[in-house]
């Protein structure tokens, strides 16, 4: 193979950069040419493509975001989309993509490669939402984010004596809550994979109040629902005074923590590796801290599950 191309999709994630890095200059490194492809699957479809060389991914791997942007494309769902990106594939010579995202990028991968065009799948989400892999690109950065939000939060909310609600990204997993939540010390967790225990937030808060408690940190994931709903509910049942945090996009921003740096680059590398062994239609991750890749199918059909012995653990400890 002497052609690949790279594309980012979907939502963006703090690391996409070290991992478009990865791909161009190893790929070059095996004296392969490789094509930029702007906008998703978008630009796939529009033909807005191309030549990456060394200097055009250099001075990227501390940026956020991706240098080849990201869109949603509800055309590529469908078979005359996804055609119309092979003939821009073919166009341009293009014999393997990597596809860098979650699981509706994978699932446009795994549309191509049923349609014998070879695609590699990169993990890259803040959410850490994708089977077969610890953790996924932009994951790392997105906690760091939340946890320096949170401490900030709780002078404030000690100062004030004053229980805060703190609304996060997940909504479909509750990985960021739930690791913020532990590492942060919050009293109470609310995830997607938990969400009928607000009962217990409110038991817990009043044994707090009652020991002389003043003050108390809740972590609420979007996909359980509003956190401002949250806290109005909170105050009705606790009469204690509430105020409420929503991060929002802020968690997907910022410069990649190292970890997500490292995590890119051997993912990015990684999927370059499989591309030239001719391996089609798998998808890269890291377990163990060892690089792993599993057929694209099989991450879509399996459902990620936070690790709910942290879950428990959590809970130990915020009595």
């Amino acid at each position: 193979m002497k052609k690949i191309g790279v594309l980012t999709s979907g939502g963006d994630a703090p690391g996409m950069n070290a991992a478009i890095r990865a791909v161009v200059r190893k790929a070059i490194y095996h004296n392969m040419e490789v094509y930029g492809v702007k906008y998703g699957f978008q630009g796939l479809i529009e033909g807005n493509i191309e030549k990456m060389e060394l200097g055009s991914v250099g001075d990227i791997i501390q940026r956020g975001g991706t240098k080849l942007y990201s869109a949603r494309c509800d055309e590529f769902k469908t078979e005359e989309g996804q055609l119309k990106g092979i003939d821009q594939l073919n166009k341009f010579g293009i014999e393997g993509l990597v596809v860098i995202g979650g699981d509706g990028s994978f699932m446009g991968a795994k549309k191509l490669t049923e349609k014998g065009y070879p695609c590699i799948g990169v993990p890259g989400t803040i959410d850490n939402d994708i089977p077969g892999t610890d953790f996924t690109i932009g994951f790392d950065t997105a906690l760091n984010t939340i946890i320096e939000a949170i401490d900030k939060i709780r002078d404030t909310a000690t100062s004030h004596e004053r229980t805060y609600v703190v609304e996060v990204m997940g909504r479909d997993a509750g990985d960021l809550a739930l690791w913020a939540g532990l590492a942060d010390g919050a009293e109470s967790v609310l995830i997607p994979e938990k969400p009928d225990e607000f009962h217990e937030v409110i038991e817990r808060l009043k044994r707090g109040h009652d020991r002389g408690k003043k003050h108390s940190i809740i972590i609420v994931a979007e996909g359980v629902g509003s956190g401002v709903e949250f806290g109005q509910r909170i105050k009705e049942a606790t009469n204690l005074e509430t105020r409420v945090t929503v991060l929002g996009h802020t968690q997907r921003g910022g410069s990649p923590t190292a970890t997500d740096r490292v995590l890119a680059s051997r993912l990015g590398a990684f999927a370059v590796d499989l591309i030239i062994e001719g391996k089609a239609g798998r998808v890269v991750g890291i377990e163990r801290n060892q690089l792993v890749d599993h057929d694209i199918l099989e991450v879509l059909n399996q459902k990620h599950t936070v690790d709910f012995d942290m879950y428990r653990l959590s809970k130990e400890l915020s009595i």
